[in-house]
């Protein structure tokens, strides 16, 4: 089963609602669903909250070490309660995914990810990840200024919805039921737009024939 449940993000009011935050965004969501508070645990450098389940402790944490510095954080706490790396889930931005989708995958690279990048250093990569989309500048270089700065309005709304969908299959991370929870997660897609409303047609307006131009004089004969 998930024993740790990790959201990624950075600390400060000015990153709260950043695309690089989207990861505590999910953790503060699954924290409602168990009716816990993160509180601030110092000997793990974050917030987090512990919560029994079948008879095993599940902890939440929300690392405060700035994104860079995440693994930090995970590997202090997973390592006191000897935690497996098979037994995390990360909760984070992806780039790659469109706002509105999210996708659970275990192990692989952190694709340049800094968060991902220090866990890696201290975990390895063989734990979960919850890949929240939250889109791509198009550009590499604008890749930095796009994770700090808010979502518009529209695609906050999407990676919210997404966020609300993926927490559907939190009985089955916490039971263990990995491959139940991908397909939960997996098949939940946001709804399809709704099509344009169609208008009664109107009758055309009738083509009115141009008046008759009066006849030309006939012109006198010649002397």
């Amino acid at each position: 089963m998930i024993k740790l449940f990790v959201g990624l993000g950075n600390p400060g009011a000015e990153y709260e609602a950043t695309r690089h935050n989207a990861g505590f965004w999910w953790l503060d969501e699954v924290a409602r669903m168990l009716k816990v508070n993160l509180v601030p645990e110092k000997s793990y450098w974050g917030l987090a909250a512990r919560i029994p389940v079948d008879g095993q402790t599940v902890w939440l944490l929300a690392p405060q070490t700035f994104m860079n510095l995440s693994g930090k954080s995970v590997g202090a706490l997973a390592k006191f309660f000897k935690i497996k790396p098979e037994e995390i889930l990360v909760a984070h931005d992806e780039l790659d995914i469109e706002p509105g989708q999210v996708k659970l995958k275990k192990g692989g690279s952190h694709a340049g990810h800094n968060g991902l990048r220090d866990i890696h250093a201290q975990m390895g990569p063989d734990y979960w990840r919850l890949r929240i989309g939250v889109g791509h500048p198009g550009e590499k270089s604008e890749v930095v200024n796009w994770v700090l700065k808010k979502p518009s309005p529209d695609q906050r709304q999407a990676i919210e919805e997404s966020i609300a969908r993926s927490i559907q299959a939190l009985p089955q991370l916490l039971a263990g039921e990995m491959e139940k929870a991908m397909v939960q997660i997996h098949t939940s897609k946001p709804p399809r737009p709704k099509p344009p409303r169609q208008h009664p047609a109107t009758s055309p307006a009738p083509v009115l024939a141009p008046a008759p131009t009066a006849a030309p004089a006939p012109e006198p004969p010649m002397p």
